[in-house]
């Protein structure tokens, strides 16, 4: 699909943030391991967390899904083994986490995705959970889906590398209270996008799992133990109101954002500071953002290390803005839906954007006209490049409907907020 994007004036109005897409994956995945029947509300309904959620209805948990909440119904640890292959779609955070999720069901489980799912690498987490009783091992040899996972996980010690992906550690540290033993996991290296991992735990503790985590070593000590169920409600996504932020920041606007929690644990959150130093105003109070923007921004220097899904964010405001925008730290980008840094860096210059890719980030000098870019199928890409053409004209987006993997509302609920009604 292919989608073009009218120019707007102004973004105006009060809007509620869509629930967090990290928080209703982990939130859905401990409900199914945990002992009796666990409420989720205000769940995303994504095709991301769909396939985490389908995923634990494989697994062998009734799940009751309704609009504002899911009833899921936990296996107290022992899922069953899917009848069949499971199909993650786009996944990779579904991937990662079930890969050790999947050594507690008898049998073997097969996990597999769509063609982009089937690149992201996954040698580090099979590697890491090899010496904690865990055979997992991709079908194709390449260290990449699909991957086989053998029923049994004896649990011990183990390290993993943290410049890869955060996933790796929370999907080791989900599965591992249902271990025979204790897990000990020691992260090795740079801790990149630690803020997933404390998003991780933070579930975990509300789930009645408890985790030492030596933060001055990068070491996690779980005992056996059991999710016991939980009424959870799912907080706002910064990573998704990172594109309204945005939008408003580049425009003229007085915009403000519901339901996104001040104490968020959530990386993106950097995402308020970022257009602030660019030149907006931001007021924070009460679990809810506001932003007023001039129509103006200045370039900055930012390291976006924790924050790895800002990018194309991030890339799209320094394409609007006057002077250079420097985004180091994100080399772990080249391994995300696309490699980010690469595409988003293909992408711009198709809009006149002079840039230049580094090896972690781009060098942005701001200056952006109309044309058409791919999505190349990645959700943060579209909705970005969308950012761009409410403020410049004549841009179109091809594949942009893969929002849909994140945002679903995305373009209805910008029609609502801008005076120009992009269709």
């Amino acid at each position: 699909m292919e989608l073009r994007v009218q120019a707007a004036e102004r973004i105006d109005g009060t809007v509620k943030a869509p629930p967090s897409k990290s928080y209703t994956h982990r939130a859905f995945i401990m409900a199914f391991l945990a002992e009796g029947v666990s409420t989720i509300k205000d769940p995303l309904y994504s095709e991301d967390t769909l396939a985490s959620l389908n995923s634990c209805q494989a697994f062998g948990s009734h799940v009751n899904k309704q609009n504002n909440y899911s009833k899921i119904t936990g296996v107290n640890g022992k899922p069953k083994t899917p009848e069949n292959v499971l199909d993650l779609k786009n996944s990779g955070t579904t991937l990662r986490i079930l890969t050790s999720v999947a050594s507690l069901a008898e049998g073997y489980t097969v996990l597999t995705g769509d063609r982009s799912l089937r690149t992201r690498p996954m040698q580090d987490l099979i590697d890491a959970l090899l010496p904690l009783g865990v055979s997992a091992f991709s079908t194709r040899n390449n260290g990449k889906p699909p991957i086989i996972i053998k029923s049994g996980f004896k649990g011990g010690k183990t390290y993993i590398n943290g410049n890869v992906s955060s996933q790796y550690i929370s999907s080791i540290l989900m599965a591992a209270p249902y271990a025979e033993n204790c897990v000990d996991l020691n992260v090795k290296g740079n801790f990149i996008s630690k803020p997933y991992v404390d998003m991780t735990l933070d579930l975990m503790e509300k789930f009645n799992v408890k985790v030492d985590y030596e933060r001055t070593n990068n070491s996690f000590h779980v005992e056996p133990q059991m999710y016991r169920s939980k009424n959870y409600t799912v907080e706002g996504d910064y990573s998704s109101a990172s594109y309204l932020i945005a939008a408003a920041a580049s425009m003229n606007s007085n915009l403000t954002i519901k339901n996104l929690a001040s104490h968020s644990k959530q990386g993106d959150k950097l995402i308020l500071e970022i257009v602030k130093d660019m030149g907006c105003e931001v007021k924070v109070k009460n679990n809810e953002v506001k932003i007023v923007g001039q129509g103006s921004l200045k370039g900055i220097e930012v390291n976006l290390q924790n924050a790895p899904d800002l990018l194309p964010t991030v890339a799209a405001l320094g394409a609007m803005a006057d002077g250079t925008t420097e985004i180091t730290g994100v080399e772990h980008a080249r391994f995300k839906e696309t490699d980010r840094i690469h595409t988003c860096a293909l992408e711009l210059s198709k809009l006149g954007v002079a840039l230049s890719e580094k090896k972690d980030g781009l060098t942005i000098n701001g200056g952006v006209h109309g044309g058409v870019v791919k999505s190349h199928m990645d959700h943060r890409l579209a909705m970005a490049f969308y950012i761009i053409g409410l403020k410049v004209d004549n841009i179109k987006i091809e594949d942009a409907s893969v929002y849909n993997v994140s945002f679903p509302d995305f373009p209805n609920i910008i029609k609502k907020l801008t005076t120009g009604n992009g269709t």
